[in-house]
C-alpha cells in the first residue's frame, strides 16, 4: 500500500527554533494554513484514510486535511509521534549545538537514539497498513499519516543511505513524502527531480 507521510504544520516552537520532541505544542495560525495547503496538494479524487500521531500538532494537521476533503477523522497511531529528545527537549537549536555538539554526532542524555527512531517509524508505517487492512480498506486507497520532522527525516536517511535529506536540511512543515509499504520492504517513492 502507498502511505503518504506529511509533517505537521508549524508551531510557535518551530518558529522560535525550539526543540519540541514529544512535548505537546499546538499548531499556530501559519501551521493551520500549511495544513490546508498540504490538503490541497493531495488528489481529492483518490479515496483516502487518515492517520496521525497522538501529539496535538500532528492530529490537528490531520483533522484539517481530512476536513478540507470530507475524509474520515484521523486514526491515532502512537508510534508516529516525534522523537523524544531527552535533555534537549525545549531548548533552542543554537543552545543544542553549544551543549551537545553537531546534530549528526550529538549524544543527548535520555534522548531516543536514531536506531530506535528507525525501528519505531518502520513499525508505525506497518501499524498504519495493518490497521487499514484489518478494516477492509482496499489496496488502491491512499493512506495519509501525519507525523513529525525527525521521524520522517530518519526514515528517508535510512532508505537513501543518508543522502536525503541532505546534512543540515530538515523536513519542511507540511511537506509530503510517499512510501510503498509491504510486508517485505518500505520504499521511498522519490519525486522524479530527486536523484
Amino acid at each position: 500500500m502507498i502511505v503518504t507521510l506529511i509533517r505537521h504544520g508549524q508551531t510557535d516552537w518551530n518558529l522560535a527554533g525550539r526543540i519540541q520532541g514529544s512535548t505537546d505544542i499546538p499548531l499556530n495560525d501559519t501551521g493551520r494554513e500549511q495544513a490546508r495547503e498540504a490538503a490541497l496538494a493531495l488528489d481529492a479524487t483518490v479515496a483516502t484514510v487518515m492517520y496521525s500521531s497522538d501529539l496535538s500538532r500532528a492530529n490537528e494537521t490531520a483533522r484539517i486535511i481530512a476536513g478540507v476533503h470530507g475524509w474520515n477523522e484521523p486514526h491515532v497511531i502512537v508510534p508516529l509521534r516525534e522523537r523524544f529528545y531527552g535533555d534537549a527537549e525545549g531548548i533552542l537549536t543554537s543552545d543544542f549545538l553549544e551543549r551537545f555538539g553537531p546534530w549528526p554526532t550529538a549524544e543527548v542524555p535520555g534522548a531516543e537514539t536514531k536506531a530506535d527512531i528507525r525501528i519505531r517509524i518502520v513499525a508505525a508505517l506497518r501499524d498504519v497498513v495493518a490497521h487499514a487492512k484489518a478494516n477492509g480498506v482496499s489496496a488502491d486507497t491512499r493512506l495519509v499519516a501525519v507525523s513529525h520532522g525527525a521521524m520522517i527525516a530518519e526514515l528517508l536517511r535510512s532508505l537513501t543511505d543518508g543522502e536525503h535529506p541532505a546534512p543540515g536540511v530538515g523536513v519542511a512543515n507540511g511537506a509530503a513524502h510517499d512510501f510503498h509499504v509491504s510486508d517485505d520492504e518500505i520504499r521511498w517513492l522519490a519525486p522524479a527531480n530527486v536523484k
